[in-house]
């Protein structure tokens, strides 16, 4: 089972860099887990700028960011559009 997971994570992330290397765009994202909200959001943003900037692709719209209250703070996911 274990085997079958890693798979399956490893053929999503042959799919999502062989798209955007054919001139597509995908969904990059960014999170993070701080005492604060604040916190929290810079920090989301600032993976989810690392993601963009390591994989070569150029960001494209706008940043959406979700938060929501975790066990210790405040967790955020930020999502933003990307081209290769």
């Amino acid at each position: 089972m274990r085997s079958l997971v890693l798979t399956a994570a490893i053929l999503g992330a042959v799919a999502i860099s062989t798209g955007a290397e054919a001139g597509s765009c995908v969904k990059a994202g960014g999170e993070a887990t701080m005492l604060t909200e604040d916190l929290a959001q810079f920090m989301a943003n600032a993976a989810l700028n690392n993601q963009i900037k390591a994989n070569g692709w150029t960001a494209s719209g706008k940043v959406t960011m979700k938060c929501e209250a975790a066990t210790f703070g405040t967790h955020c996911v930020a999502h933003q559009k990307a081209c290769k």
